[in-house]
């Protein structure tokens, strides 16, 4: 059984207010029409007068009930709500005045001078409009004085028991949860104090609140106002400088928190339980990325497919292609639970438009690809199926070039065979200068877009390499989580190393536009800031869980695992003379480098019958540069 809402209804107090508001309009509009006539008037002139009493109550009751005046929780209230107010009876003020002209031409057509008399000059109207806002709304915000007051008095008196909050940031978004706050009668804790980066609100005071210094200034500033939380409310804020404020909050040991969405925050108005606690994304993500989205309208419209459409990566794609309105997006996994997960919560969102189709299936298994292929015929392929977990590989290397190489050979010749417009491998930093056989796999993967590239007379095949992807199945995070869990210690492999790293949205926008911008044979380079240390991730997530960084929860250094290099690589030496920018700044082109073709098709066709023991010897004499 459905559950009926409850009806809304008009307050007690505002039922008042309306019996007040009939009150005063008659008080005034009387006032105003005695004052023009000097306070004389006959008995006939004033029966007409009181006549027209009822139209004028309707009128204004009538604008001020379309404006939603009788719904408005008063001791709330805002600039919103006072010009809601002013145009309510400005225009129940409109509509005396249209009322009492058109009166007067009937009567004078009609000589009947029975209910109206003539038009008034405006300054009647205009005074009594100004008059009826005036009362009005003075009895209303004394109300919300009162409120506020009442409000103030319990903060002062129950200061001492409330938890202690200092906001970082004055602007809107800070103001606007400081009236959270105060319509909350405090129960979430006392925002103490505020720190912001234009000093010249120094000194001032928001809601009671003081600005009291700089964002340089929070960890004096949590000192002696015995801050017990943060939260950081500045939307508009050069990314290093977010980061570079983050971490003194960070560095004071106290629970940070962050308003949702800040970099795409809209409003000012939003409520303390929205606020959620800084992750380590919010310390390495860099600025949003606005794309063009003319470049990704070669989705729309159309049928894309995604193998390891249902994993962390494959899953983010689906995501973000469903924004430019394809027609069909067939996930190809061969883990049914993701894919069926990503399916229903596409759905839910999309409500079927686009349509999201799965199929199970293995990349290793042309002829089951090639059913997928026949049954859907896509326009577009985005290939993110792969084995990419670099110890597992190292220890199974036949699986990774089975599950990477064959995998890849068999989607390309699919799309090629059905007339594919786009093909887009997804790849790894960890393919330049291998030292794994995951980043060689991956590295003989690019090999095979560049080979089909040559041969394809329709479908254009590129590639996109970049980082670790934050959040994604096998990154570094989700192992620092668990470890803290148990209290630690996290263990790093190296003090020296390095990675980059992007976020999974980040990583899938930015593939999306490149699959746009190729023309065929590309190998894309994605823009992946600076490099991070393993160790400094690991210290910031300590701090972010409240501890002290080989104090509370100590970091062990456990050494490089096999395959494993101190830091990361996005292009090849070869490549570098040839590389350049596109439109978009954070995608680059690598120049293509020569290999023999031949070679790769022989070894390709020669893994399913290979001897297993020959994984690192085949993986060499395709990838020369191969030091696994």
């Amino acid at each position: 059984m459905t559950r009926q809402l409850p009806k809304r209804k008009i307050s007690t107090h505002n039922k008042f207010l309306m019996i007040a508001d009939a009150v005063i309009i008659n008080i005034i509009y009387f006032a105003m029409v005695f004052f023009h006539w000097n306070f004389v008037m006959d008995r006939f002139t004033f029966s007409r007068l009181a006549l027209r009493v009822p139209f004028i109550i309707v009128y204004y009751l009538l604008f001020y009930y379309l404006f939603k005046i009788y719904r408005t929780a008063w001791k709330y209230a805002g600039l919103y709500e006072v010009l809601s107010f002013a145009a309510a009876t400005v225009l129940g003020t409109s509509a005396v005045w249209i009322t009492d002209y058109i009166g007067m031409k009937i009567c004078r057509l009609s000589d009947s001078p029975v209910l109206y008399f003539n038009v008034l000059p405006l300054s009647v109207y205009l005074d009594s409009t100004l008059i009826m806002m005036f009362v009005s709304l003075l009895i209303r915000l004394s109300y919300r004085s009162m409120f506020v007051f009442k409000n103030e008095q319990n903060r002062r008196n129950h200061v001492s028991k409330l938890k202690q909050i200092l906001i970082i940031g004055a602007g809107e978004a800070g103001t606007g949860l400081l009236r959270d706050f105060q319509k909350n009668s405090y129960k979430f804790g006392n925002p103490a104090a505020i720190v912001d980066d234009d000093v010249s609100k120094i000194g001032l005071a928001i809601n009671g609140t003081p600005i009291v210094g700089t964002c340089d200034d929070i960890e004096e500033v949590c000192r002696k106002y015995s801050i017990d939380e943060i939260i950081f409310c500045i939307p508009s804020i050069e990314d290093e400088r977010r980061k570079e404020i983050l971490d003194y909050a960070i560095k004071t040991g106290l629970s940070v928190k962050i308003a949702p969405d800040i970099s795409s925050l809209e409003h000012s108005d939003f409520s303390y339980k929205e606020m959620r606690n800084v992750d380590i994304l919010d310390l390495l993500s860099r600025p949003e990325i606005k794309l063009d989205p003319d470049v990704c309208k070669y989705v729309t419209n159309q049928t894309v497919l995604v193998t390891g459409g249902g994993g962390s990566i494959g899953s983010e794609l689906c995501r973000q292609i469903a924004r430019y309105n394809p027609e069909r997006i067939v996930i190809f996994d061969i883990y049914e639970n993701n894919a069926y997960a990503l399916k229903n919560s596409l759905d839910l969102k999309y409500f079927g438009n686009p349509k999201i189709e799965i199929r199970i299936g293995s990349v290793r298994e042309y002829e089951r690809l090639k059913e997928v292929f026949e049954e859907f015929h896509p326009s577009s392929v985005f290939h993110a199926a792969a084995h990419k977990h670099v110890p597992l590989m190292e220890d199974s290397p036949y699986e990774a070039i089975k599950n990477n190489i064959l995998g890849t050979y068999n989607t390309a010749l699919c799309a090629n065979e059905f007339g594919v417009d786009n093909f887009v491998l997804l790849s790894t930093d960890k393919a330049v200068n291998p030292t794994n056989v995951m980043g060689a796999t991956k590295r003989c993967c690019e090999l095979i877009i560049q080979h089909f590239s040559k041969i394809s007379t329709h479908t254009k095949f590129a590639a996109v390499r970049f980082g670790n992807v934050l959040g994604s199945n096998g990154s570094v995070i989700p192992l620092f989580k668990e470890q803290l869990q148990k209290g630690g210690p996290l263990t790093v492999t190296h003090p020296d190393i390095t990675r980059y790293f992007m976020t999974i949205p980040e990583a899938a926008q930015l593939v999306v536009q490149a699959g746009g911008i190729a023309k065929g044979g590309e190998i894309f380079v994605l823009d992946m800031g600076e490099p991070v240390k393993i160790v400094t991730l690991a210290e910031r997530l300590i701090r972010l869980s409240g501890f002290e960084p080989y104090v509370d929860i100590d970091i062990q250094f456990t050494g490089l695992r096999p395959g494993e290099k101190l830091y990361e690589e996005l292009i090849l030496p070869s490549e570098k003379d040839g590389m350049h920018k596109t439109d978009n700044h954070k995608i680059f082109i690598t120049s293509p480098t020569e290999f023999d073709d031949d070679l790769l098709i022989e070894h390709i066709n020669s893994i399913p019958d290979m001897d297993p023991s020959q994984s690192r010897q085949f993986l060499k004499d395709l990838v020369p540069n191969f030091k696994g």
